[in-house]
C-alpha cells in the first residue's frame, strides 16, 4: 500500500487491486477514512470534522495528480508522491 502524502499528521495510501470507484485511503491519529476522487466525499469510515475538511481542500489541488496514481496502482505500479497541504 504506498503512502503518496503526508501533512499534519494526516496519511494518503492507495492499496494495490482495490474496487471501484477510484478512491484512497486516509488514516489520522487512529481514524481510518476512505475518500472518492470523484465526490471528495467519505465512502467508509470517518475522520475528525477538521481533518477531513483539510483532506478535501488537499484533494481538490490534486485531483488530476489522484487520478493518474489510481490508475498507477491498478496497473500495480507505484503512484507518483503528491505535495502536502502547506
Amino acid at each position: 500500500m504506498p503512502e503518496i502524502c503526508r501533512f499534519y499528521g494526516i496519511t494518503i495510501q492507495f492499496f494495490y487491486d482495490d474496487h471501484n470507484p477510484p478512491h484512497f485511503h486516509v488514516t489520522y491519529a487512529g481514524y481510518k477514512a476512505v475518500f472518492a476522487i470523484g465526490t471528495l466525499e467519505i465512502i467508509e469510515g470517518k475522520l475528525p470534522k477538521k481533518q477531513a475538511l483539510l483532506v478535501v481542500q488537499w484533494a481538490y489541488l490534486h485531483r488530476q495528480e489522484l487520478l493518474e496514481a489510481w490508475a498507477a496502482v491498478k496497473r500495480r505500479q507505484l503512484p507518483k508522491k503528491i505535495k502536502p497541504l502547506k
